[in-house]
C-alpha cells in the first residue's frame, strides 16, 4: 500500500489584528475635545474607567465606606488577579499602592541598604527614584553607582556586566524614561544581575500597558508601576511587584495595620503576601478604576497596543523629520510610544502652549527630571508627545501638519503645500519638484483657461475627500466624480499681487476677473478661497468694512453638529466636517473644537432632530452628559457627540489670509450698485467703479434680495441677539461639564448656546426675533431684550450668574422651511449664488465655498439640488438686479 498522501495547502493567513480605534475614541470621553497626545503624563481613561470610579464613590455616599468596600470586596481582589496577569505573576505578589515612587520608596525601604551596599542605576532613572538614591548615598553611606549608554542610547551592558564581577545589592533600570522613547533591554539586565545574584528593580512607570512586561523573562525582583499613564487608570493608583523569595528576605521599614498583626504587646508578624506594603488608608473607587483599566488592557493584549502605538511613534517621528525646524530628540534606541523633539530658537515650554492653544495636548520634560539623560546630553528641555490606542494617524498627521505650518509662517515661507505635510508625515516623498504644473481655472466656454496666480512652478495637490489615515482631510460626502473638488489645500504665505492675464479682453487689469464675489461673510470668503486656489482670479467686494457687525458673520463663535431634521441633509454635513479639516490644514489652526451637543425638548414633542452617531436621553442622562445645563423632568433630548464649537473670529481671518496669499483682490467698502449680463460674462457696477467677470458669486446675505429681485419676495430678514455671561462657577459652563446646546421652550421659542470659549463667556440666544432692515444699521440690544435672556439663563444655565460680558446683534436671511439657496441662479448660468441660510449655515461655509467653485468651473453638483434656487420656487426670471 502506498505511503504516499497529499500535502493539503496551508489555509490563508488570517489578516494581522489591529485596534478598533474609532470606537476606542468613541469610548474615551476627552478625545472629544482635543488631539490628547500625552499619555506619558496621564492618558485618557476610558468612560468604563470613570464610571466605576463614580459608581463606588455613589455606593460609598449611600452605604458608608467599609460597607461599600465591604459589598465590593471580590471586585477589589479581581484587581490583584488582574495586575498579577498583565506581568506574569500572581495575585498575592502583588501590592497595590498610591503612585509609582510610593512602590519605590516601600520596595527600598524594605531592602535595609547600609553603608557600602552598591546601587547600579541605568542613565534613564527616573527624578523621584534619583532623588531617593541620592538621599540614600548621603544619608546611609551607599554607594550610588550611574552606568553609562552605549551609542544607541540604552545601559551599556557591558559596562553593566563589568559592574556586577563586584558585589552589588542592587540593580534598578527604567523600562521607559520619561524623557525620551528609548527602550532599555530589560531582559538582558536581568538575566546579568540573575548571574550574579543581584535583585532587580523595575521601574515599568512609562512601559506598563503600551510594552510587554513579564517578570519572569525579565527576571525581575520589583516591579513598580502607576495607573495613571500607558495603563490609562486614574491618577493616584499604582502598583508594586516584590519577588517571593526577595520578599522572604525583606520587611517594609514602616509596617500597617493592612500589612500586619499586632499579636500581643511588643509582637507584630507580617502578612505573607507583597500587601504588607500596603497602607490601611486607600481610595477604593480609584483602584476599582484601576481595575476596569488592567481589565481593559488585558482584553486588548498588550502585544497589539505595542504594535499600534510603536506604528504611531514612528510614523510621527518620520514626519517630524521633515518639517523644517524641527529636530528630534529620542536616541537611536527609541521603539515605545513616546516621541521628543525641539523647535529651532523655541523653548519648548513655548511650542506647547502654542500647540495646545490649537487643540493639541502635549507637554516638556525639564532635565530636572532626567539629569542621567538629558543633562548628560545637554538638552535643557524637550517637547514631548505620547500616543496611546485612542490616537490614530489623523492625530499624527494633524500635528506634523500644525508644526509645517506654524514653522512655515515663522520663517515667512510658503512652498510646501499640504500634499507635502501629508506625504513627510507619512515618510513618504512629497513629490513636489519644480517645474510641475500649476492649476488653472477653466472658465466653461472660454477658449484659454487664465493664469494660475501666483506659486507658479510649484507643484499644487488636488483634494477631492478625505482617505481614511490622510493628513489631508478632505470631502467623503455624497459627491459625484464629476463634482469632485479640484481646489488645493493652500498655505498661509504672504499675498503676492496678481497680474492680469493676457487672455482677458483688452481694459484695465483692475477691473477684470475670472470671478466676481460679492460679500465677505463664511459663505464669500470660503468661495473666494476656493476659486483662487484653482487658479481664478478673483476680486472681492463687501459693501462694508472688515470687521463690521452689520450681517450674519461676526461674533466669536459658531456651532456645528451633525444633529439634523432629515436624512437628505447627512451627506451635506459629513463635508462639511471634513472641509473644515481642509481649512484647519490649510491654515494650520484648530477652528472647531469638538464638545458634544445636547438638543432638548418637551417630552412628547415632536422629535425634530437625528443624525449619524447620536441618540435620545432623557433628563437625568442629560444632566450626566452636561452638568452645566439643567432640565427639568419634562425634557429629553438628542444628544450629539460629534457637535463642537467654531472659532469664528479665527475662521474669517485665516479664510482672509489663504485668499490674499493667493491673490484674491479684496475690496472692503465697496457697495454694489446693479449687476447685469455683458456678453459671455456679467457687468458689476460699484460706488467706486465698473467691473466685469466672466462669473458672479453672490453671498450677500441680508442684502441678497436687493441684488438678486428674485428672492426678495421669499426671504426674510429677522433680528438675533446673542448675550456672552460671566459666572461664579465657570468651569460649569465650559467643556467637558457644557457643549453646545438647544432648547425648545415651550410658548418661548429655541434658546441655543455655545459653551465658555477661549476666554469668551458662555454665549445664548433665541433662534428667532423681529423682522429687520438691513439697510438701517442694527441698534443696540434692548434691555427687554437681555432680560428675556437672562430670564431663561437663570432657568437653563443656574451657573451663569455672573456680569452680561458682551451683547451682539446679527441678522438672519430666513428662507421657506429654513433650507438654503445655493447654486445657478435660473436663467442667469453665470450668476451663482449661496444665501438665505436661515440661521443654520455658518457650519457649512467651506464646504459651499468649495461647490460654489465647482460650480464656477461648469461642473454638477446634484447632491445640492435640494438647496437650488429652483427648489425654492425660484423660476428663470433675469433682471438687471440693483442695490447690494
Amino acid at each position: 500500500m502506498s505511503t504516499d498522501t497529499a500535502v493539503p495547502n496551508p489555509p490563508p493567513m488570517p489578516p494581522s489584528p489591529t485596534l478598533d480605534v474609532a470606537a476606542l475614541r468613541a469610548a474615551t470621553p476627552g478625545m472629544r475635545h482635543a488631539h490628547h497626545m500625552n499619555a506619558a503624563g496621564a492618558a485618557l481613561p476610558s468612560a468604563a474607567t470613570l464610571a466605576a470610579v463614580t459608581d463606588h464613590l455613589h455606593l460609598e455616599s449611600l452605604l458608608g465606606g467599609y460597607e461599600a468596600a465591604e459589598a465590593l470586596a471580590d471586585r477589589m481582589e479581581r484587581v490583584y488577579h488582574s495586575a498579577a496577569r498583565l506581568i506574569g505573576a500572581e495575585p498575592q505578589d502583588i501590592a497595590l499602592v498610591d503612585s509609582a515612587s510610593t512602590a519605590w520608596q516601600r520596595a527600598l525601604g524594605a531592602l535595609r541598604l547600609k553603608a557600602g551596599d552598591r546601587v547600579l542605576a541605568s542613565p534613564s532613572t527616573y527624578v523621584s527614584s534619583a532623588l531617593h538614591l541620592l538621599e540614600m548615598r548621603d544619608s546611609h553611606g551607599i554607594v550610588l553607582e550611574v552606568l553609562p549608554a552605549d551609542a544607541s542610547g540604552q545601559i551599556d551592558l557591558g559596562a553593566l556586566e563589568t559592574a556586577l564581577r563586584e558585589p552589588a545589592a542592587l540593580v534598578t533600570i527604567a523600562h521607559v524614561p520619561t524623557s525620551s522613547g528609548l527602550v532599555e533591554p530589560v531582559a538582558a539586565v536581568g538575566a546579568l544581575a540573575a548571574r550574579a545574584g543581584v535583585p532587580l528593580l523595575l521601574d515599568a512607570t512609562q512601559s506598563l500597558g503600551q510594552l510587554p512586561v513579564d517578570v519572569e523573562e525579565m527576571h525581575c525582583g520589583i516591579v513598580v508601576a502607576t495607573g495613571r499613564k500607558f495603563l490609562r487608570g486614574p491618577r493616584g493608583t499604582g502598583l508594586l511587584y516584590v519577588d517571593p523569595d526577595l520578599r522572604a528576605r525583606t520587611r517594609p521599614a514602616a509596617p500597617d495595620v493592612r500589612g500586619a498583626q499586632w499579636s500581643s504587646a511588643y509582637q507584630y508578624e507580617v502578612v505573607p503576601g507583597a500587601r504588607r506594603y500596603e497602607t490601611w488608608e486607600s481610595s477604593h473607587a480609584l483602584r476599582l478604576g484601576l481595575g476596569t483599566a488592567l481589565d481593559e488592557a488585558l482584553d486588548l493584549g498588550v502585544p497589539l497596543i505595542r504594535d499600534h502605538v510603536t506604528e504611531l511613534a514612528e510614523r510621527l517621528r518620520a514626519g517630524l523629520s521633515g518639517v523644517p525646524g524641527i529636530r528630534r530628540t529620542d536616541p537611536t534606541a527609541a521603539a515605545s510610544g513616546i516621541v521628543t523633539f525641539l523647535r529651532e530658537d523655541e523653548d519648548p515650554r513655548q511650542t506647547v502652549r502654542d500647540l495646545r492653544a490649537t487643540g493639541f495636548r502635549l507637554t516638556t520634560v525639564p532635565a530636572s527630571h532626567g539629569q542621567w539623560d538629558l543633562g548628560r546630553r545637554g538638552l535643557e528641555r524637550v517637547a514631548r508627545a505620547s500616543l496611546h490606542v485612542y490616537n490614530s494617524a489623523d492625530d499624527v498627521d494633524a500635528l506634523v501638519a500644525a508644526l509645517t505650518a506654524r514653522e512655515r509662517r515663522r520663517r515667512g515661507a510658503g512652498e510646501t503645500t499640504s500634499e507635502t505635510v501629508s506625504r513627510t508625515a507619512s515618510g513618504l516623498p512629497s513629490g513636489a519638484t519644480p517645474g510641475s504644473p500649476t492649476p488653472t481655472f477653466a472658465v466653461p466656454g472660454s477658449a484659454t483657461p487664465t493664469s494660475a496666480g501666483p506659486g507658479s512652478g510649484s507643484a499644487t495637490p488636488t483634494s477631492a475627500g478625505p482617505e481614511p489615515g490622510s493628513a489631508t482631510p478632505t470631502s467623503t460626502g455624497p459627491v459625484p466624480a464629476s463634482a469632485t473638488s479640484t481646489a488645493t489645500v493652500p498655505e498661509p504665505v504672504s499675498a503676492v499681487p496678481r497680474t492680469a492675464s493676457s487672455s482677458r479682453p483688452t481694459g484695465s487689469a483692475d477691473d477684470r476677473a475670472d470671478v466676481i464675489v460679492v460679500g465677505a461673510g463664511i459663505h464669500g470668503s470660503s468661495a473666494a478661497w476656493q476659486l483662487a486656489a484653482r487658479g481664478a482670479s478673483v476680486i472681492h467686494l463687501d459693501r462694508f468694512p472688515m470687521g463690521h457687525t452689520e450681517g450674519s458673520s461676526h461674533g466669536r463663535t459658531r456651532m456645528i453638529r451633525r444633529a439634523y431634521p432629515a436624512e437628505i441633509w447627512d451627506g451635506l454635513v459629513d463635508t462639511a466636517y471634513n472641509a473644515w479639516q481642509e481649512l484647519e490644514l490649510a491654515s494650520g489652526q484648530r477652528l472647531v473644537t469638538t464638545t458634544g451637543g445636547l438638543y432638548a425638548r418637551a417630552a412628547g414633542a415632536p422629535a425634530t432632530l437625528r443624525g449619524p452617531g447620536c441618540e435620545n436621553v432623557d433628563h437625568a442622562r442629560a444632566a450626566e452628559l452636561f452638568p452645566g445645563l439643567r432640565l427639568c423632568e419634562g425634557f429629553s433630548a438628542v444628544h450629539d457627540p460629534a457637535a463642537g464649537v467654531i472659532d469664528a473670529q479665527a475662521s474669517l481671518t485665516a479664510l482672509a489670509a489663504l485668499g490674499s496669499a493667493h491673490g484674491v483682490d479684496r475690496r472692503d467698502g465697496c457697495a454694489v450698485l446693479r449687476r447685469r449680463r455683458d456678453g459671455d460674462g456679467v457687468r458689476v457696477d460699484t460706488d467706486q467703479g465698473v467691473l466685469h467677470a466672466d462669473r458672479l458669486v453672490v453671498c450677500a446675505g441680508p442684502w441678497t434680495g436687493e441684488l438678486l429681485p428674485a428672492f426678495a419676495q421669499p426671504l426674510s430678514v429677522v433680528r438675533i441677539v446673542n448675550l456672552h455671561l460671566g459666572s461664579s462657577r465657570r468651569h460649569l459652563l465650559e467643556p467637558p461639564l457644557l457643549g453646545a446646546f438647544s432648547v425648545d421652550v415651550p410658548d418661548v421659542g429655541l434658546l441655543y448656546g455655545i459653551p465658555a470659549f477661549g476666554g469668551a463667556g458662555v454665549k445664548i440666544g433665541l433662534d428667532h426675533g423681529p423682522p429687520e432692515d438691513p439697510s438701517v444699521p442694527a441698534g443696540p440690544v434692548t434691555e427687554a431684550e437681555r432680560d428675556r435672556l437672562l430670564g431663561l439663563a437663570s432657568r437653563f444655565l443656574p451657573a451663569a450668574d455672573g456680569p452680561v460680558e458682551e451683547t451682539i446683534t446679527c441678522r438672519y436671511t430666513m428662507a421657506p422651511k429654513n433650507r438654503f439657496a445655493v447654486g445657478r441662479l435660473p436663467g442667469e448660468d453665470r450668476v451663482l449664488m449661496a444665501a438665505a441660510c436661515s440661521g443654520h449655515g455658518f457650519k457649512f461655509g467651506p464646504a459651499l465655498g468649495a461647490a460654489l467653485a465647482d460650480l464656477a468651473e461648469g461642473k454638477e453638483r446634484p447632491d445640492l439640488d435640494f438647496l437650488s434656487p429652483a427648489a425654492m420656487g425660484i423660476t428663470d426670471r433675469p433682471g438687471p438686479g440693483a442695490g447690494a
